[in-house]
């Protein structure tokens, strides 16, 4: 049974926002960070920290944070599909813990602890080297979650 019209832009939405939100996490991933990596460290710490202000902006936030509830949305009105009900729960779950869940639970905290730190300080030198690590580690999570959300429902659609 082919999917009703409005599930169907519901679920392509959400796919968008989760795509649209892996291709940050994957600019992040490959350029981003290691452009940030090769600088002094002052100067890497100092962009990061704009970067991480510059990013509560409400565009970013409504596709970050828009796509969790249009993939529930297209679950739940997916209700009498099971094949696209759970292609979309799928999503909705891969999406929320390991996009929004990673990046409360692992990101900001770097980034909060980050934005406490004077760039140009030996403090924020010494945690810079971990910040770079541990923070690639979970964006490279995010991004793959994202990704594998949107693909989950495109399936669905």
């Amino acid at each position: 049974m082919p999917m009703p019209y409005p599930m169907m832009i519901i679920a392509v939405a959400g796919a968008l926002a989760s795509a649209l939100t892996a291709g940050v996490f994957f600019a992040f991933s490959v350029f981003v960070m290691r452009a940030l990596a090769s600088m002094p460290p002052a100067q890497g710490i100092l962009a990061m920290q704009r970067i991480n202000i510059t990013v509560i902006h409400p565009l970013f936030l409504g596709v970050f944070l828009g796509a969790a509830p249009l993939l529930t949305v297209a679950a739940y009105r997916a209700w009498n599909s099971p094949l696209s009900y759970a292609w979309l729960l799928s999503a909705f779950l891969v999406y929320l813990l390991g996009s929004v869940f990673v990046t409360l639970a692992f990101n900001v905290p770097r980034n909060n602890r980050l934005a406490k730190l004077e760039a140009d300080s030996p403090q924020a030198a010494e945690y810079w080297l971990v910040y770079l690590r541990e923070w690639l580690l979970w964006n490279h999570v995010r991004c793959v979650a994202s990704a594998v959300a949107a693909v989950l429902a495109i399936v669905a659609v």
